[in-house]
């Protein structure tokens, strides 16, 4: 048996009441401490005209995290391609690297990130959106790093200052397409619990040995809220799930206090659409989360874990961090 990492991934979510400012400056604390805390790696996500979250513009938010860390690594969970030149996620990342060389990955995903009207103000074309532009894109960002890129376009910061570069997915296209690329793997089990076997599955099976990994490396983010006792942690974990559910009903607001979320009034058909974004996550005390962490590991032979977590206060998202920590992630092993 050997022991699992654990990394975090964050949104910057604005809480009601708040500002954007205030997220960030509480992601930068929360960087910290997970760093104190001995978290593998830090990443944080690209999403576009959402009130609740503020990291819309990952490799700026990572220069400010960088400069008030000093060893774990730092990440975008992820760059959504479609939205940028690959040129310039090149340049920018490569400029990360070169000066914080080792500690950076550049996680990519397919999506846009936010609603199509914005994604065509973002990058004004569909192209990229297409299964079929992707990979060449991808191909394109690679080569940029390695200078292979042809034709008399040189990446200053970027070519021989490469991150650690893996593929995200939240279905099976990009599993497999980081199989064939020998690429490490991160999952979005958060929000697409349903695939998340035959996505693994589907990676491992299509994996070629590369220059990066000889073999399959898989990350599986998961939604994770611990407190002192199981009630404690499900108020908490209230308003993350009245969030989820006005993003999907198009009514996206800041993040809700958790005596809001709890005096909601929930429909029958959104109570089922809460608990079922709930199944397969960790919600609950210390012994609860193992359990549920143990359970989900033993499910997915996941060779790391991704932490995500979604509460209103800045205090009680440190202390579910802290309680893992100290008190659940020593138990957390799969077999070798």
């Amino acid at each position: 048996m050997i022991n699992v990492p654990l990394a975090v991934l964050d949104l910057a979510p604005v809480a009601a009441g708040t500002t954007a400012g205030d997220a960030l400056r509480h992601t930068t604390e929360l960087a910290r401490r997970t760093e104190e805390l001995g978290y593998h790696r830090f990443w944080v996500a690209e999403h576009h005209n959402m009130p609740a979250i503020a990291s819309s513009a990952p490799a700026v938010l990572l220069a400010h995290l960088a400069a008030h860390t000093s060893r774990i690594r730092l990440g975008s969970g992820g760059v959504m391609l479609p939205n940028h030149a690959p040129l310039v996620v090149a340049e920018q990342f490569g400029t990360l690297e070169a000066l914080h060389p080792g500690r950076i990955d550049l996680g990519i995903g397919r999506a846009p990130g936010t609603d199509q009207v914005t994604a065509l103000a973002l990058r004004r074309t569909m192209e990229g959106l297409s299964a079929e532009g992707f990979p060449r894109e991808l191909a394109d960002l690679m080569n940029y790093f390695s200078g292979e890129q042809p034709g008399p376009i040189t990446a200053t910061p970027g070519r021989g200052e490469q991150p650690a570069i893996w593929l995200l997915g939240s279905s099976g296209f990009s599993a497999q397409l980081a199989g064939l690329l020998g690429l490490p793997f991160s999952f979005a089990h958060h929000f697409s619990a349903q695939h998340t076997l035959p996505a693994l599955a589907l990676y491992r099976q299509s994996f070629r040995p590369s220059r990066w990994l000889e073999k399959p490396y898989a990350m599986v983010a998961v939604n994770a809220v611990c407190a002192e006792t199981d009630e404690r942690a499900e108020w908490l974990a209230g308003p993350a799930a009245l969030s989820f559910l006005k993003l999907r009903s198009g009514r996206p607001e800041p993040l809700a206090t958790p005596e809001e979320a709890a005096a909601y009034p929930y429909t029958d058909l959104e109570r089922e659409f809460v608990a079922q974004r709930r199944e397969g996550q960790a919600t609950g005390s210390t012994e609860t989360v193992r359990r549920q962490l143990t359970d989900l590991l033993e499910r997915t032979g996941a060779d790391e874990l991704m932490l995500t977590t979604l509460v209103y206060d800045i205090d009680d998202r440190v202390r579910s961090y802290q309680l893992i920590a100290e008190q659940v992630a020593g138990g957390l092993r799969r077999s070798a």
